[in-house]
């Protein structure tokens, strides 16, 4: 039995698969580990060279007009300046517990060196809130070249299909600190008060106890008098 076709498919099918995941992995995401719902975080900001021949020099991100953030901070990076752009809002926001009326819209790394190289990627973050109340956040990612090319990481996924220049998403997790946070005071709340009752109850009867036998004391006396 010859297996030399069966094995050439099989390679060819692996290089296909390998060419698809790297395609689909290839573009500007945002991940983080804390961010959740109207609380806190840092969001990451990974992004790759998919050029050959050109390296990444300047990233601009931009957060979405409708879920404005009142506290915003970037990463610094060296070899990198860092630019924060604010802009005024149409209305007076609500976010959290904090009207705004301006919030940070762009954020800008431009390199002062070579960049981020060919095959290789950097990483980028901001750190802020509140978050929405929602399970995700989309932001805008635009990816310059070194040679001129911009590349512009905008398109919201319509359904199981991914666009080609997929806007970077962050899914954020359900608020559930504040909760624990909340039951955790709560529990020392409780024990601090029952630990402060006891205390009291036995300082109380040590008293009683105490005036008690004072009083045997006091009679004892007199009767020997």
């Amino acid at each position: 039995m010859n297996r030399t076709p069966a094995r050439l498919c099989a390679a060819l099918l692996t290089v296909a698969l390998v060419g698809v995941a790297g395609a689909a992995s290839a573009h500007v995401s945002v991940s983080s580990t804390d961010a959740a719902q109207g609380g806190f975080g840092k969001a990451v900001f990974r992004v790759p060279t998919e050029s050959d021949t050109a390296s990444t020099t300047k990233l601009v991100v931009t957060l979405p007009e409708d879920a404005p953030l009142a506290f915003l901070t970037a990463q610094a990076k060296p070899g990198w300046k860092v630019v924060l752009k604010k802009e005024k809002l149409d209305a007076p926001t609500k976010v959290g517990d904090f009207e705004l009326t301006e919030s940070v819209r762009t954020v800008t790394w431009t390199t002062s060196g070579r960049g981020i190289a060919p095959s290789q990627f950097d990483e980028f973050a901001i750190s802020g809130g509140p978050f929405p109340d929602d399970e995700s956040i989309s932001f805008k990612a635009e990816q310059t070249y070194s040679d001129g090319e911009v590349v512009n990481w905008d398109q919201v996924a319509e359904g199981d299909k991914e666009p080609e220049h997929p806007a970077p998403t962050l899914k954020l997790s359900a608020p559930v600190a504040a909760e624990k946070d909340s039951a955790a005071y709560s529990s020392e709340l409780s024990i601090s008060y029952d630990g402060d009752r006891t205390a009291r109850w036995l300082g109380g009867s040590a008293l009683a106890v105490a005036v008690a036998t004072l009083l045997v004391v006091l009679r004892q006396n007199r009767r020997r008098a």
